[in-house]
């Protein structure tokens, strides 16, 4: 059996201004660097074998802070990567509301194939292990609708540094 336990990163600086950020960097705020501290007391005595996280620096950052107490490393993949929003990207989020999508936003059709690429990732590199892997609100959603066999909008969203357990 492997054990998955998917983690949002902390808030970020965007998060909190309510900016979409999509594919960007992103930085940590001092919630979210508390909030990744939060989870790392939590997780502490759980025992996790691998810690695999999102190329982009919001979520590397989340979950070293969480491997810190276990001594082990951190893997990165871009499956875990947010959704491109394209165009939407860097823009504030309430100004969005009744904009047309531009064209380059990454399709949930991909976002789901990138998803199940993920799951197949864990299930073919970590088989019978516990991993902890760190993403994104809307990449994790993907992810958890694959895995319960449901539209995405049946998914609960997850808050910054939340975490969820699926069993593969």
């Amino acid at each position: 059996m492997t054990v998955l336990y998917l983690v949002r990163h902390g808030e970020t600086v965007d998060n909190a201004n309510r900016i979409m950020q999509g594919q960007t960097q992103g930085e940590l705020n001092d919630k979210g660097r508390s909030q990744a501290r939060e989870v790392a007391e939590e997780m502490a005595g759980t025992h996790i074998d691998a810690f695999v996280s999102s190329d982009l620096k919001r979520a590397y950052d989340t979950c070293v802070a969480i491997a810190g107490p276990h001594g082990l490393g951190v893997s990165t993949t871009s499956l875990l990567r947010e959704r491109d929003w394209g165009g939407f990207t860097g823009k504030y989020i309430p100004d969005l509301k009744d904009s047309a999508w531009p064209e380059d936003v990454e399709t949930v059709e991909a976002l789901m194939e990138r998803a199940r690429k993920f799951l197949d990732f864990v299930r073919g590199n970590y088989a019978g292990q516990v991993v902890l892997a760190v993403g994104h609100g809307i990449v994790n959603k993907a992810i958890q609708a694959v895995y319960y066999g449901k539209d995405m909008k049946d998914i609960l969203p997850m808050c910054n540094a939340e975490v969820r357990k699926l069993v593969l």
